[in-house]
């Protein structure tokens, strides 16, 4: 029996690229989203590249606990990789309070549904911020955490230890133990912690689709180059790196959507080492913005307008990945250049604008 994967706000950016991946890997999938930050453009992307008209789409909030749990009654669910959370650094600085609601109740919902259902296979979309600002570089899976920058940061630090703790105790105590219900069993979980995703897919059906001012710099980088913004601000130039920009481990979203593949196929197949663990997802070399920004120019052969703007609250001077772990235990490594991938990004907004 094909094993099935539920993908809560698998309708966005990195969820519809997994959720290809997936298909093309042979899981059946279900798609949760809300549509609060996409609509259905990628969701009907995924479709036409898999070839697949029936994946099955449930437009529900993950902070609604009975709506999750209507869901994991109606399908058998292996594995549940969790995207549903809002994901701007500098809007949950200026909006705390609505990042640690949605980010941590959403996630609450999904572990609660997981466990009340006999227990599930949880892959939790964790990120780089959870490193904080770091003076060793690159970093590992044993790296300290330090304080987050930013509340969005802090959500993926307490959602890993929300996962950690719900593993253990699910594992500690069992059924009959926790609130008496026996229907209840064991979670296992895997955080993925990863850099920086950019780009499309290669047939450009699918990509980043921000509302409104994108928060991300490729499809600002994008939209500016195709005349939908003006200019392009780099936030920072006098930061501690060899040319005053932030410098970012950038991973290609195609490399990104396989390691979730690799780590679903881990959870399903009892391949886990432990019942809770962590991998980076990044390739190990760090890009500065600036670097970035003149790479696209010169693949894409698109004289940006870009300025230097003041530097942006919560982001860290440079953060970059040891990607070894990863690949020694889930066979995975990123193999696409930046190159590919800003051309990649490139197509996708010209396929968007009509001009492909």
């Amino acid at each position: 029996m094909k094993k099935r994967v539920l993908v809560s706000g698998g309708a966005g950016y990195i969820g519809s690229h997994v959720t290809v991946e997936l298909i093309q890997a042979g899981y059946d999938v279900v798609v949760a989203d809300n549509l609060s930050n996409c609509d259905l453009t990628c969701f009907e992307g995924v479709k036409k590249i898999t070839g697949k008209d029936d994946i099955p789409f449930e437009k529900i909030d993950c902070c609604d606990y009975d709506a999750v749990d209507r869901l994991f009654s109606e399908f058998r669910i292996d594995a549940v990789i969790h995207f549903a959370a809002f994901k701007a650094v500098g809007e949950s600085v200026a909006e705390p309070l609505k990042y640690y609601r949605n980010n941590l109740v959403s996630f609450l919902n999904i572990l609660d549904a997981s466990k009340n259902h006999g227990g599930c296979n949880v892959l939790f979309s964790s990120s780089a911020t959870v490193y904080g600002e770091t003076d060793v570089l690159p970093v590992t899976e044993q790296s300290p955490r330090q304080p987050a920058t930013s509340p969005y940061g802090n959500t993926k630090q307490i959602s890993e230890d929300i996962l950690r703790d719900t593993v253990k105790a699910t594992a500690a105590y069992g059924a009959e133990v926790m609130a008496g219900m026996d229907r209840q069993g064991p979670v296992k979980g895997i955080a993925l912690r990863y850099f920086n995703p950019i780009g499309a897919h290669p047939s450009a059906l699918i990509g980043e689709l921000p509302r409104g001012v994108p928060n991300n710099l490729v499809p600002y980088i994008t939209q500016t180059a195709i005349g939908k913004r003006e200019c392009l601000s780099i936030f920072g130039n006098d930061y501690p790196t060899p040319d005053g920009t932030c410098q970012r481990d950038y991973i290609d979203i195609v490399d990104l959507a396989k390691a979730h593949v690799a780590a679903v196929a881990r959870m399903v197949e009892g391949k886990m080492k432990k019942d809770y663990e962590i991998f980076n997802v990044g390739t190990g070399r760090p890009v500065s913005v600036l670097e970035l920004v003149n790479a696209f120019e010169k693949v894409n052969g698109v004289k940006l307008n870009y300025k230097f703007a003041p530097r942006r609250a919560g982001d860290v001077t440079a953060i970059w990945a040891d990607p070894t772990l990863a690949e020694k235990e889930l066979g995975w490594k990123a193999v696409r250049t930046v190159e590919e991938t800003l051309a990649s990004a490139w197509a996708w907004e010209k396929h968007l604008a009509g001009k492909a």
